[in-house]
C-alpha cells in the first residue's frame, strides 16, 4: 500500500512528515504559496508606506512607528489571504484571525532572530539580512496559517 493510500485509510492524525510529502506534490499548494508571497509583497509595501507616514507625517517614534505598520500590514495581510490565498471567508474571522495574527507574531520573532544572528553573529548589513530574515521565516508563516489559522476542519466519520 502507498503512502498517499495510507493517508485515506488510515484512521486517526498522520505523521508530519507524511503530510508534508503529500502536501509538496500538490500544485494547490504551490499556487498558495506563490499568491502567499504575493500577499505578503504587497503587506511588506503596506508596512513601509504606514512607517513612512507615521514616522514622518505624524512624527512619531520609529517603535510607536514601527508597531503601527506591523498591525496595519498584518490587517492588510489577513484579509488577502482569508479571500484570495487560502478562500477561506466562508470560515469565521473571530477564530481565524487571532490565529492569524498569533501565526505572524511567531514568525516575525523567529525572524527577529534570525536578523539579529545575521546582524551580530555573521556581521551582515542589516538591510540583506533583514531580507533573509524574511526570506527564511516565510514558510513558517505560511504553514501556519495554511493548516491553523484556515484550516479546513474535515470530519471523520
Amino acid at each position: 500500500m502507498t503512502e498517499e493510500l495510507d493517508l485515506v485509510v488510515t484512521p486517526g492524525p498522520h505523521p508530519v512528515h507524511v503530510r508534508v510529502r503529500a502536501g509538496l506534490r500538490k500544485a494547490k499548494n504551490w499556487r498558495e504559496l506563490a499568491k502567499f508571497c504575493i500577499v505578503g509583497g504587497s503587506g511588506y509595501v503596506v508596512n513601509l508606506c504606514v512607517f513612512w507616514f507615521a514616522f514622518e507625517v505624524l512624527e512619531v517614534h520609529h517603535l510607536i512607528a514601527a508597531t503601527l505598520a506591523f498591525v496595519v500590514g498584518v490587517a492588510n495581510n489577513f484579509w488577502w489571504n482569508r479571500h484570495w490565498t487560502f478562500r477561506a471567508g466562508e470560515g469565521s474571522a473571530r477564530f481565524q484571525a487571532p490565529r492569524f495574527f498569533a501565526v505572524s507574531v511567531v514568525a516575525f520573532l523567529f525572524g527577529l532572530c534570525v536578523l539579529e544572528l545575521l546582524v551580530s553573529a555573521a556581521g551582515i548589513a542589516e538591510l540583506p539580512a533583514q531580507a533573509i530574515a524574511i526570506i527564511t521565516a516565510t514558510p513558517l508563516n505560511f504553514l501556519g496559517n495554511k493548516m491553523w489559522s484556515f484550516a479546513i476542519e474535515v470530519s471523520r466519520d
